[in-house]
């Protein structure tokens, strides 16, 4: 992921909650934030497995 402004990028995010958002709210939408980018950053890195492979370690039909 490239360098980005913390402080800049919470402000949107806060920017974006209804008004009657609580800190529950808040926190949820920055785990899903902090989510998203570990995933993409797995994903450029490789660390990935395919659906096919998942599929077949748990048995499930394709």
């Amino acid at each position: 992921m490239k360098n980005l402004n913390i402080k800049e990028e919470t402000r949107k995010l806060i920017d974006r909650l209804l008004e009657n958002s609580t800190w529950d709210d808040l926190m949820y939408q920055i785990y899903v934030r902090q989510t998203v980018e570990a995933g993409l950053a797995d994903s450029k890195a490789g660390n990935v497995v395919s659906v096919q492979d998942v599929r077949k370690n748990y048995g499930l039909s394709e």
